[in-house]
């Protein structure tokens, strides 16, 4: 079934759709009156639609059944160093994939560029993207931290776990096992830029009670490491019963 995105703010009791996802429905999919499609808001509600019009730039839908989702009581936010925007796309509409609570950009000291203050619209748009896909009825919070390691460590007081991912082999440093995945309650993961993690910017993260976590020998590009993250900590969650 074909899926749209309509936001919180614009639901009731008769849903229009506008703009690009009217177009799409009926210049490139060429639905029309009768057809039913799916509507996501992306804060857990989904509906089962019946389009009644549908026009150059809008359509207009029934909604023929609601669903409410509670919010998953285990999430992951991933912090991800800021970097060169390859395959930035491709992370964002993931994290909606794997399930994550939160993709967060952090101005790093290797970063190249600086972070930009607020999400773009270009990032929602990913997001919504993925959450059509793959019908997450959930998108990720986007945040940026311009502010740094220091703006990252006060912004993980409200989270349950704390993780950092650094190339193996420092002391104290635990591998990624089924141990550190799918925990209860909101667990940050932090993931450096492509240059990696500067010595300062690690010893600041452990000091401040991150647990420090590899995830073998291999040194991972950034997107690699974010995706197999996500992908483990989803993995767990989907076999909460499973052996380590």
């Amino acid at each position: 079934m074909h899926t749209f995105y309509l936001p919180p703010h614009e639901w009731s009791g008769r849903l229009e759709l506008s703009g690009a996802e009217a177009h799409h429905m009926g210049r490139v999919l060429r639905l029309h009156p009768g057809d039913e499609v799916l509507v996501l808001d992306g804060e857990g509600r989904e509906a089962l639609c019946r389009i009644t019009a549908i026009g150059r730039q809008s359509a207009r839908l029934d909604i023929v059944e609601e669903k409410r989702h509670p919010r998953p009581k285990s999430g992951v936010v991933l912090a991800v160093g800021w970097g060169k925007e390859a395959r930035r796309g491709w992370i964002l509409e993931k994290s909606v994939e794997l399930e994550a609570a939160g993709l967060w950009f952090w101005q790093a000291r290797r970063s190249q560029f600086p972070v930009p203050t607020d999400a773009k619209e270009s990032w929602h748009a990913s997001l919504v993207a993925g959450a059509k896909q793959c019908r997450n009825p959930w998108l990720p919070e986007l945040r940026t931290l311009p502010g740094g390691v220091e703006e990252l460590i006060r912004a993980s007081r409200e989270f349950d776990h704390c993780q950092v991912l650094l190339e193996s082999g420092l002391p104290g440093q635990s591998f990624m096992s089924g141990d550190f995945l799918g925990l209860p309650g909101r667990t940050l993961c932090v993931i450096g830029p492509e240059g990696g993690f500067t010595p300062e910017e690690a010893d600041r993260l452990r000091e401040a009670g991150f647990q420090a976590l590899s995830m073998g020998e291999r040194i991972l590009r950034w997107e690699t490491a974010a995706v197999m993250a996500l992908g483990l900590h989803w993995w767990k969650l989907q076999h909460p019963g499973e052996a380590s």
